[in-house]
Formats: C-alpha cells, sequence, structure tokens
C-alpha cells in the first residue's frame, strides 16, 4: 500500500471523485448523441488503497482508482488505464481493480507516466482516438512529471487534474543564494520547461551594496517563492489549455504548504466545475 499523511490526502481523492461524477453526468448525453468513448487515465495510480497515519492513528483510504471504479450513476468510464511504474504497487494495484472488476474494460501497465501520456496523445490523434474524451488524473508525489509529457496533450480533448508539488519540490530545490546544483537545475528545467535563466530570474532578484570597496551584488531568493511557482505553474498550464483552475492548495499539520492541485481543460464548463469544487474543500481546510 502506498503511505501519506494528512486530511489533504482524502480531500484530493474526494475533489478527483466528486469532478469525475459531474464529468460523466454532462458526458453521458453526448457520448451517446456522438458515439464517444469515456476514457479515464490515473498516471500515478498506485497500489489502489493508502494508508493513512501510523500506529493506533493508522487508518486506510480507498485510493482514486478503486473510487472510480465504482461509479456507476449517471454512467461508468467505457475504458480506465492505470499507470504505476513500481511493480510491486501495480501488481497490487491489477489485484486491487482489474480483478475484482472483471466485467470493466481495465488495464494496468506498469511503465513511466511520461511514456504513456505521449503514448495516449498519439492515440487521441486518431481517427479512433478522436472518438474518446479523457478525464485524466496525475498525482506524483513529486517531480516526477515533465513538461514535454504534458505539452502533447494540448488542444486535445481532456480534463486534467494535476497535483503540483510546490512546496514539497520546487521550493526545495531552489537554493536561498541560487548556488544550484546542476542536477538539480536540470530537474527543474525538465519539470517547468524552462531554461535555467529564466528559473533564475524569476525565483531570484539581485541587489546592489554599495561598499567602501565597491559594490557587491546580492543574489537572494524571492519571498514567497512556493506561492509564485504555483502562478507561474498556473501560467505555464496557460499556455497549453484555454482554461485553468484555481488551485486546491494542499497543506501539512504545521501549514506549510506542500502542493497545489489544479485542472486544466479547453472546455471553460470544465473549468468551472472544477473551481466550485476546489472553492469548496479550500474553504472546508
Amino acid at each position: 500500500m502506498n503511505e501519506f499523511g494528512g486530511d489533504w490526502t482524502e480531500n484530493k481523492i474526494e475533489i478527483i471523485v466528486e469532478y469525475a461524477k459531474a464529468y460523466l453526468n454532462i458526458m453521458n448525453v453526448y457520448a451517446v448523441k456522438y458515439s464517444w468513448k469515456l476514457l479515464y487515465f490515473d498516471g500515478f495510480a498506485g497500489s489502489g488503497f493508502i494508508i493513512k497515519g501510523k500506529d493506533e492513528n493508522q487508518k486506510i483510504i480507498v485510493g482514486a482508482a478503486k473510487r472510480i471504479l465504482e461509479i456507476e450513476e449517471p454512467r461508468p468510464f467505457d475504458l480506465f488505464y492505470f499507470v504505476e511504474k513500481d511493480e510491486l504497487n501495480a501488481n497490487h494495484l491489477e489485484e486491487n481493480t482489474k480483478k475484482l472488476y472483471p466485467n470493466k474494460n481495465v488495464h494496468v501497465v506498469k511503465e513511466d507516466c511520461n511514456d504513456k501520456i505521449k503514448s495516449m496523445s498519439q492515440f487521441l490523434t486518431t481517427s479512433k482516438g478522436k472518438k474518446h474524451k479523457v478525464l485524466a488524473y496525475i498525482d506524483p508525489c513529486g517531480m516526477q512529471l515533465n513538461w514535454n509529457s504534458l505539452q502533447t496533450l494540448q488542444k486535445l480533448s481532456v480534463d486534467v487534474w494535476i497535483l503540483v508539488p510546490t512546496g514539497m519540490g520546487v521550493n526545495r530545490l531552489l537554493k536561498k543564494d541560487s548556488n544550484i546544483s546542476e542536477a538539480w537545475v536540470s530537474r527543474l528545467e525538465v519539470f517547468l520547461g524552462m531554461e535555467k535563466q529564466e528559473i533564475l530570474n524569476h525565483f531570484y532578484k539581485q541587489t546592489i551594496n554599495h561598499t567602501l570597496f565597491g559594490d557587491e551584488t546580492i543574489v537572494s531568493k524571492e519571498d514567497k517563492a512556493i506561492e509564485k511557482s504555483a502562478v507561474l505553474y498556473k501560467e505555464r498550464l496557460s499556455s497549453l489549455f484555454n482554461f485553468v483552475s484555481e488551485p486546491y492548495i494542499l497543506k501539512n499539520k504545521s501549514n506549510s504548504v506542500m502542493f497545489h492541485f489544479f485542472m486544466a481543460s479547453n472546455n471553460k464548463t470544465a473549468v468551472k466545475i472544477a473551481n466550485e469544487i476546489i472553492a469548496k474543500y479550500n474553504k472546508q481546510r
């Protein structure tokens, strides 16, 4: 089982399930009218269950994959595609999904999510693929999602929910003095789809100190770097999709921001619905 903590673990699952039900309710009529197939894609599907807490406070949560599979009204998805690179988790996931729901079209693949996103994008551009409408849930625990994978979804009929590790990922790699290792810079470049200098310009500022021996340039990290990374990622998503939601903000018990959860789509109504759901859970937090 996957191990995570915090109420946000459950909340993000509730958000995607609530949105999936609204999505299916709207798409039900159109799917019949236009002979569309509805595909659910989970890019980091896990094992099917999540362990929250420890010892006597431990709680087992049903993961998003099983929750989505359980939706029957107003209709289920036609196809479920679960991607889980870890072999042990993938084996558990297959037991908890494909074998428990033999009458549903379930696929569990043990591959890298980035590769499968690109494969799905290629499929959606084919004559057969254009008959498919996709709800995608991309929920990595870190910075495993590459920007060039997301780029392949541009202009396609995909509503995609993305968990962005603003506090847990991006901010941790941004050293206070901008002295970031090349390995970390490379990770930021791949994740954000930006060049090193663009990233430095966005997150760092220069100040001039006038001293007896001349001017000194001091490079320091911008205040509220986590919030700036969320704004930046939303701007980046807006370059690929016509509409991007406000984020659901995930915080730990110390009230520190860990993730921002966005939905992006080329459909205005889809993002309107997403924003309504997100606003409700942000108020509950």
